[in-house]
């Protein structure tokens, strides 16, 4: 079985998922995976297929959101020559190259109606003709589909077939995101820690301070287990000394460059000639004021004017944030 569908998980909600799967891998029919962006869709297709009869067999993946509408077709299901311009040899399509295997469909919801059509004669009849071409195929194919969308909602929306709908959804898994499996945030962060540091030729990898187990704890993790690794990765990467515990975890990527920039302008700012400093008798709420705006101005450079990442770094709600911007009209974004 491929390293790749390794799967670190064992809260209560990822090991229910694993006896789903278990119980579905077996059986030849059509699997729909749901859930957030990040939350291993590819690696719960890639175990269904493995875990089956037929894991000697293809398994072939494609990402229905990456092609256009005409190329998709020709994708799914081939082509034959001059069936378009540029046509110029016979194409097989996923379909039949994962003849006696499993094909992928990730990102189900972006399949045009077109293609929902055809796919719904391939699932009822195993069969269809190329792009282009007038002969009957045969395949033995079995589907497993994947989305983050409400795929019902599209249904009453009339862009996703209700039938199409019906006959993928044999079962379907719902994948947690990783903000409900807080027993697998610290075991896969250290995973993942324990693989960067060999990537980087460290001797092992020196872990986080109770500060840093308690933020990673309290994030929310929008983008689930993905951003969890990026977040690990990056963050042993970036340190000064990377034998020593990670302290502080800088979970937006650019929340770093914002704070060089905004340093480097106030270093540019202290080298200014002629930068008065503020006279100590100024009226209390005149001074108040200037501080109050200067904090103001510093937040959003930092947060390149972002407002709500600037609310947070005053600890200010957003409305608060919009009230002071009123309060001061003249701050204008640069």
């Amino acid at each position: 079985m491929e390293h790749s569908i390794r799967i670190l998980g064992e809260s209560k909600p990822m090991t229910r998922i694993f006896e789903q799967v278990s119980r579905a891998a077996p059986l030849d029919r059509p699997i729909l995976v749901v859930g957030e962006r990040g939350t291993g869709k590819e690696l719960i297709a890639a175990r269904l297929h493995y875990l089956s009869r037929r894991w000697d067999r293809p398994y072939v993946k494609i990402n229905c959101g990456a092609f256009s509408e005409g190329i998709l077709e020709s994708e799914l299901f081939g082509h034959e020559a001059g069936a378009f311009t540029g046509a110029t040899k016979r194409q097989l399509g996923r379909f039949e190259r994962a003849h006696g295997g499993s094909l992928f469909l990730d990102e189900l919801g972006n399949l045009p109606l077109a293609a929902q059509e055809r796919m719904l004669r391939v699932i009822e009849y195993g069969e269809f003709e190329r792009v282009g071409g007038q002969t009957l195929i045969q395949i033995d194919t079995r589907l497993i589909a994947a989305t983050n969308e409400h795929l019902p909602d599209r249904v009453i929306a009339g862009d996703f077939r209700g039938d199409l709908l019906d006959r993928l959804t044999f079962d379907v898994i719902t994948l947690p995101p990783l903000r409900e499996r807080g027993e697998d945030i610290l075991r896969l962060a250290e995973f993942f820690g324990i693989q960067m540091a060999s990537e980087l030729g460290l001797d092992n990898f020196p872990g986080w301070t109770r500060e840093a187990e308690a933020a990673l704890l309290d994030y929310p993790w929008p983008g689930n287990v993905r951003e969890l690794r990026h977040v690990v990765e990056r963050n042993l990467y970036q340190q000064e000394d990377p034998s020593a515990p990670i302290r502080n975890w800088v979970f937006d990527p650019f929340e770093r460059s914002d704070e060089q920039a905004h340093a480097s302008r106030l270093t540019d700012r202290d080298r200014e000639p002629g930068m008065p400093s503020p006279p100590d008798n100024l009226p209390l709420k005149e001074a108040i004021a200037n501080l109050e705006r200067t904090r103001l101005l510093d937040a959003l450079d930092a947060s390149r004017w972002h407002q709500a990442r600037a609310a947070e770094r005053l600890g200010l709600s957003y409305h608060q944030m919009r009230a002071l911007l009123r309060k001061y009209p003249d701050i204008k974004k640069p």
